[in-house]
This record gives structure tokens, C-alpha cells and sequence, in this order.
């Protein structure tokens, strides 16, 4: 090949979408192609790669190339891919995919599954190890859909597709987010990709490194929750938002630093929601982000929700902060906020109920003359013996909470916490992993 031949290779792949979608993902003359000039066949391969930064932060990325034969998977195609993941696995990047394709090519059979295996294994070796994303901006179907959603965030455009089903059965965007397969919902491919690079400013680059350190900033001035009362103003990047209404998962920072924030509302805490907690906790302990949960919930709909979420906090080694903002009752307040959860740090504030069954239920056993009015006002009576009885103060004295602070105090208490947690080391037991 001449030397005008490669100019002109080079300036026809500049012009594909997905050169674009990469310049526009990486920091502004940061981009650097790998393998560009790769053959599938007569063509160059399907897919452009590389590395580059993405606010000052190393990352690896690949992207589809609709415009090279409707990007599809190729023997050529996965090793170019293959070959980000063994770079990022070398130098401990996080990993960025931009998918858009019409399927696999066919016609290369069993070169083409070994290929889409040699894709899932590297990224399935590099899960924990580095954060991976996954960026939907076109079809992703088939095998191709499972190499996509083993990334541990997966954005997606809202006209993008998404499904195991070569038919792209269920597979909108807006499937995706009520089955909680996609974390983000973007409305076209420029948001999407903005989306992406905001993202990736809270990870840190490895499961051996923290994520970059922010200036401080004063939390929100009009708070809506607890976690906007902890959170640095506007830091607060929710995941999930559309699947497991009865809890909300989030990343933010607290004086700078990148913390995780999990929060239960309403009475109970369904098998999504479970589901949710769980996912986010485990991302969270495999990168070391510290976890800061507010609870304020009676039960779990189901046992496996229930334990699915204690094992995912009992394992969990990073830093937890729990505080009890409302009702914790038992199974539920011994896995996010008491034992089970092997808090580092727990604190209540003064309206907190924390008790081994229901108010309601409590009452009628310890205090039953109480109970013994109308049955319009047994509701009211149970509170009132929660409160006297089932307090966050008896809790305190009893040990089972570090403090009991008030809303004003919340965001000074967890700062320090964090801060003085920061350098905290947990032997583990020799396994493989958990089995629950």
C-alpha cells in the first residue's frame, strides 16, 4: 500500500460514524487509533478501536463501524476488540463500547463464534478488575447483546436496540430500563456519549485505584432527600431510575470524594428493587467506592430479595455508612443497617423507629393494654409506643446505632466518617466467591 493509498484509507475512516462518536467521546486531540488498518476480508475491519482521555483519565474504547458492512461481527472485528480488552487488562484502563451493527458475518461460522467467545471471556475475565460500559447507539442483537450487557453499566439511546432475540424482541430502550438490563436513557447519540464521559469521571481507573478526587463543593441548597443533604451540590448521578422504584441508587461525592448512595423508601423493598441494591452494592465493593445507605423500610417482599441483598452487603469490604432516617425493621435493618450489613458506622436520626417487627405488631405484644382502643386509632397508639419504646435513642443505648444526629448534622458526620474510614483494610476468607 502507498503512502496516498493510507491517506486516503485514513481520511475515508475519519468519516465514518463511529470515528466520530470516539472523537467525540475522548478529550479533543487525545484519540489514538489501534489497528486501523485491519482487514475483514476486502474491506477494513468493522469496528474502529483505541485509547485516548477522557477528562484527563486514560480509557480504552471501541466502536461499531455502521458504515464497513453495517458493523458486523467479524474474526477480524473481534480481534481488534480482544485486543482493547488485553491492553486495558495490561495497564488497568477502564473499558468503553460503542455499539451499532446489523449481526455477525455469517458466512465465517465457527470463526465467528470463536471470536464472539474470545470477546465475552476477555471482558468477563476484566469484570471487577476494571469498569466496563456499554454504549447502545444502534442494533445490538443476538450474541452481540450479550457481550454488551456484560459491561457493568449499559447506556442506551432511546431509539436503540437492545435483545438476545435476533428480532429484537423486548429489546427497546425502554424495555431495557424496566428490566434493569440498562442503567441510562439517553435521548439521541450525542447525549448518550455525554452521558458515557460523565460517567466515567466517578470511576476510578482499576479495582487498585480510587476514583479522581473533585474541589469540594457546598451540598444542595434546597435538599429533597437525605442523599442530597450529604452529596456535594449537583453531584448526584442516579442509576436506574426506571426499574425497583423502592430504592434509589446513585453516585455523588461528599467533600470531593466519589461515594455510592442507596436509599429504600415506601414500606417494603421488592425483588427489583433487591435486585438493584444488590448489583450496585457489589459494583461499588469491587471498586472499593465507599457505600452510604439510608434506610427507611419495614420488610423484603420475598426471602431471595432479602438475601440477596444481606449477602451482597456482608461480603462488601469497602467502607459502609448506614443511617436509619425512618422505620428499620428486621430482617431489613439487620442486612442494610445493622449486623448483617457489618456497618462500619451507623447512625439514626431522632424520628428513627428501629425494631424486630412492625410497630403495629410490636405494640400488640409488649404493650398490649395500649392496643386496647378503637381500631381507627390503633395506628396511632402503635406509634406512639414505638416512639417511647423502639426509639433511635434506645437504640444508642443499647449500641446498636453510633449515634443519633439530626438532618442539620448528617453531611458533617459522614464526611468525617469517610475521612477517618478512608485507609480501611479487611482480610478475607480464602474462596473463589459466594454462592448466593
Amino acid at each position: 500500500m502507498s503512502i496516498e493509498q493510507m491517506t486516503k484509507a485514513r481520511e475515508a475512516a475519519m468519516n465514518t460514524s463511529a470515528y466520530k462518536n470516539l472523537l467525540k467521546f475522548f478529550d479533543e486531540n487525545s484519540f489514538s487509533e489501534i489497528d486501523g488498518f485491519a482487514k475483514s476480508g476486502k474491506n477494513y475491519a468493522e469496528v474502529v478501536a483505541g485509547f485516548g482521555m477522557v477528562e484527563g483519565m486514560p480509557v480504552y474504547a471501541f466502536a461499531q463501524n455502521r458504515d464497513v458492512c453495517g458493523g458486523a461481527m467479524s474474526k477480524a472485528h473481534a480481534a481488534k476488540v480482544k485486543k482493547i480488552y488485553d491492553l486495558a487488562l495490561k495497564t488497568g484502563a477502564p473499558v468503553v463500547g460503542f455499539y451499532d451493527s446489523i449481526g455477525g458475518k455469517l458466512r465465517e461460522g465457527n470463526e465467528l463464534l470463536a471470536g464472539y467467545g474470545d470477546v465475552l471471556n476477555a471482558s468477563g475475565q476484566l469484570s471487577g478488575v476494571v469498569p466496563q460500559i456499554s454504549v447502545i447507539l444502534g442494533n445490538c442483537l443476538g450474541t452481540g447483546a450479550l457481550t454488551a450487557a456484560n459491561a457493568d453499566f449499559i447506556i442506551m439511546n432511546k431509539k436503540a436496540t437492545l435483545s438476545l432475540s435476533t428480532m429484537g424482541t423486548e429489546g427497546t430502550a425502554e424495555d431495557n430500563a424496566k428490566k434493569g438490563i440498562s442503567a441510562l436513557t439517553a435521548e439521541n447519540n450525542a447525549e448518550a456519549i455525554a452521558k458515557a464521559r460523565e460517567l466515567i469521571t466517578y470511576l476510578p481507573s482499576n479495582n487498585l485505584s480510587s476514583s479522581a478526587a473533585a474541589f469540594e463543593a457546598a451540598p444542595a441548597a434546597a435538599p429533597k432527600c437525605p442523599a442530597e443533604m450529604v452529596a456535594d451540590e449537583n453531584t448526584l448521578f442516579e442509576l436506574y431510575a426506571n426499574y425497583g422504584s423502592q430504592a434509589v441508587v446513585s453516585l455523588g461525592r461528599v467533600d470531593g470524594r466519589v461515594v455510592g448512595f442507596v436509599g429504600t423508601k415506601g414500606e417494603s423493598v421488592g425483588y427489583h428493587a433487591g435486585d438493584k441494591i444488590a448489583k450496585f452494592v457489589r459494583f461499588c465493593d469491587a471498586f472499593s467506592i465507599p457505600v452510604i445507605t439510608f434506610v427507611n423500610s419495614e420488610e423484603f417482599t420475598s426471602i431471595k430479595t432479602a438475601s440477596k441483598v444481606t449477602s451482597a452487603y456482608a461480603e462488601a469490604t469497602t467502607v459502609k455508612i448506614s443511617v436509619v432516617t425512618g422505620t428499620a425493621v428486621g430482617a431489613l435493618y439487620i442486612a442494610m443497617a445493622g449486623s448483617g450489613a457489618n456497618t462500619d458506622v451507623t447512625f439514626a436520626l431522632p424520628q428513627a423507629i428501629i425494631s424486630p417487627v412492625t410497630p403495629e405488631a410490636a405494640a400488640f405484644i409488649m404493650a398490649p393494654e395500649k392496643m386496647n382502643v378503637v381500631p381507627a386509632k390503633q395506628k396511632e397508639a402503635a406509634m406512639k409506643f414505638a416512639q417511647a419504646e423502639l426509639s433511635a435513642f434506645k437504640a444508642a443505648e443499647n449500641g446498636f446505632v453510633e449515634d443519633v444526629i439530626t438532618e442539620d448534622e448528617l453531611r458533617g458526620k459522614i464526611a468525617a466518617a469517610l475521612e477517618m474510614l478512608e485507609g480501611k483494610r479487611v482480610p478475607t476468607l480464602a474462596k473463589k466467591h459466594s454462592t448466593i
